[in-house]
């Protein structure tokens, strides 16, 4: 009996480490610092230390409803009511946003970039990929609105993880932007980390998955079934641009295919022919601008190209 009981309290404690070890993976993911950010994107061209210092800009704190603070820059180059806030992928922060923050200064919006939870100078234990960060992403656009008034004309763009935040926000009821636009997100996160699983731990998903499903339920209090665009898609009315690089292995654009095929319409796609994960506008520049362009053309009056620089 004794060495029954030993051999179940060792299968308790070996399923138990593994579903820790699981869960620590994707919850406190190595970040990137802030300095290496713009450093690489400065070297890619994509980042320029003295425009970025001559924009009109004012930091700010804004509260999640969790209880930590986000950080925010709010950019207001332009006399106007249009504005984008921006989300980034897991591992980065807001100044990995810059280079898409500027692609629509140059379209005479302004901007907020902030620092998702657990990243940058934000707040937050863990990452939850778009479960509690889509609440946090909530308060920053209320936050917005508040500052600048209901009636601003508001898009949200997002890579990666950013944009699976962005699409579960989309399909909350509190829905309160204009526009979105979603550069390689994943359709459901179970999927993305059975995928992750298999191709870099070279485990079956189909027997730790469940482990850390059980554990990240007690560890961080939800489902790994509740992070899912795919079932927020369908809640979305506003048109959403809907971007992947063809080359992804990281995210398969099938993912976001598959997100097109289920969001109603108003909507659009654009596959990059070149780059990996969250480079199509770095591997493809003027054909992202192009299809950017099409799409506020299309749907996101009253939209209007500038030609005017941003007010120094």
């Amino acid at each position: 009996m004794r060495k029954r009981l030993g051999y179940i309290f060792s299968f308790f404690a070996f399923t138990l480490s593994v579903g820790i070890y699981l869960t620590n993976l994707f919850m406190f993911i190595k970040k990137k610092d802030s300095q290496d950010i713009i450093n690489r994107d400065t070297e890619a061209g994509f980042f320029r230390q003295e425009h970025f210092s001559s924009l009109p800009k004012r930091e700010s704190y804004i509260e999640s409803p969790f209880g930590y603070s986000l950080k925010a820059i709010l950019v207001e180059p332009h006399d106007t009511n249009k504005y984008v806030v921006f989300c980034h992928g897991v591992t980065e922060n807001k100044f990995s946003s810059v280079k898409y923050m500027n692609l629509f200064l140059r379209r005479g919006f302004n901007a907020l970039i902030y620092d998702q939870r657990r990243h940058g100078e934000s707040g937050g234990k863990t990452t939850s990929y778009g479960y509690y960060e889509k609440f946090d992403l909530k308060a920053v656009i209320d936050w917005l609105k508040s500052e600048r008034g209901k009636g601003i004309f508001l898009g949200v763009h997002g890579e990666s993880m950013g944009a699976a935040t962005l699409l579960q926000y989309a399909g909350l009821v509190e829905d309160g932007a204009d526009f979105y636009v979603a550069d390689c997100p994943y359709s459901d996160f179970t999927k993305q980390l059975a995928y992750r699983v298999k191709r870099e731990i070279k485990l079956p998903p189909v027997t730790v998955l469940p482990l850390a499903k059980a554990v990240l339920r007690i560890r961080d209090r939800y489902s790994l079934g509740e992070v899912s665009p795919l079932q927020a898609v369908e809640n979305i009315r506003k048109p959403v641009l809907f971007i992947h690089s063809l080359k992804d292995d990281y995210i398969l654009p099938e993912m976001t295919e598959e997100l097109f095929k289920r969001k109603a319409d108003p909507k659009m796609l654009y596959l990059a022919e070149n780059g990996v994960h969250a480079r199509s506008y770095s591997e493809n520049p003027e054909a992202y601008e192009k299809a950017l362009d099409q799409f506020l053309e299309k749907y996101a009056a009253p939209f209007r190209r500038e030609t005017e620089s941003p007010k120094q």
